[in-house]
């Protein structure tokens, strides 16, 4: 696919390296040589994504120019803008990003502020090749189109977006934006990868980054191609993951933390559909136990609230899922 006004041609299938900060640097290499070698050309990292970045750098350092680079910087300052990328460029061990993304920031850059001006710089210099943005907040998104200034946008969609999100996506094709699609899978509560692969698959201009952690996984993501189209079966499944989801639900993208009382908020606030939809993995043990005990502490300060890219009333999810969960460990609810 070509990735908007970056005119860069990629393999529909991208690569999201977040969950591989969870692995070893042996086992992650390993993952990153087998998506190369199957012809994935895309890889999306972050500084923020721990040590993320070092892996991708100690796979491809040898080839390097047959692959496309994504990081991104969360700083809100010129000078630590350009730590991070100086950080980048070494972790990676390259001299240049494809693709340097603000990350997931308080406010959109524009054109007269200092921090977009240093995007442009490092693009000048030859640091950088294209310029996108992330974002979990929609009004965001918006000001970044509008702005005209970055090549691409990078946005939670998934079979579960509603019609705002499908609208963004028609005008990122409008504009001729890349759109770049994280969380695909729900934030990992979508279990039918086939079904998002084929949901995804009709749009031409999104490329989806998958999060990948196992090779088992891989090689899921690896098996479907451009005949993988919704089939009835596909399209019954997507809207019983829809009816039993909703809208109300966590994302688990983490923003919401540190929370004051240590709560483990991105946890906590999705468990009751953890342990309905992956029964069989041990959410009722006696850690689990612990850390949802922890919910009880919360003083509702509703600085997560603030905080949520999707203005959920998380509070009130604590409980709920709280409550949901004591049931289901004593056994008045029945998975």
């Amino acid at each position: 696919m070509r990735l908007g006004k970056t005119n860069l041609q990629i393999n529909k299938n991208g690569f999201g390296a977040l969950p591989i900060q969870r692995r070893n640097m042996k086992d992650s290499v390993e993952i990153l040589e087998t998506a190369y070698n199957a012809g994935i050309d895309f890889y999306d990292t972050a500084r923020f994504y721990t040590d993320s970045e070092e892996k991708i750098g100690k796979a491809f350092e040898e080839v390097r120019e047959n692959i496309y680079i994504a990081t991104k910087t969360g700083m809100e300052t010129v000078e630590e803008f350009w730590k991070d990328l100086e950080t980048s460029l070494k972790n990676l061990k390259t001299d240049y990003v494809d693709l340097y993304q603000f990350h997931n920031i308080s406010f959109c850059p524009k054109k007269d502020d200092e921090l977009y001006q240093a995007m442009i710089d490092a693009k000048t210099e030859g640091l950088i090749k294209h310029i996108g943005i992330t974002t979990h907040k929609i009004t965001i998104a918006h000001e970044a189109l509008d702005s005209g200034l970055y090549e691409t946008l990078q946005y939670p969609f998934s079979y579960l977006s509603g019609d705002e999100e499908i609208k963004l996506v028609e005008k990122c094709r409008q504009l001729d934006v890349g759109f770049i699609a994280m969380k695909a899978m729900g934030g990992g509560l979508i279990k039918n990868s086939k079904a998002s692969y084929a949901y995804i698959n009709q749009y031409d201009n999104i490329l989806p980054i998958w999060g990948i952690q196992k090779l088992e996984e891989l090689n899921e993501f690896l098996s479907y191609d451009e005949t993988t189209t919704l089939t009835p079966e596909l399209t019954k499944a997507i809207k019983q993951d829809k009816k039993e989801l909703g809208e109300n639900f966590c994302r688990g993208c983490g923003y919401c933390m540190p929370c004051p009382e240590e709560i483990n908020i991105s946890l906590c606030a999705r468990m009751s559909l953890w342990i309905r939809r992956f029964p069989t993995e041990p959410n009722l043990d006696e850690r689990t136990q612990e850390i949802m005990k922890k919910t009880m502490d919360c003083v509702e300060c509703y600085e997560c609230v603030d905080k949520c890219p999707y203005e959920l009333d998380i509070p009130e999810l604590l409980k709920e899922n709280y409550e949901d969960y004591q049931n289901v460990l004593t056994g008045k609810v029945k998975l």
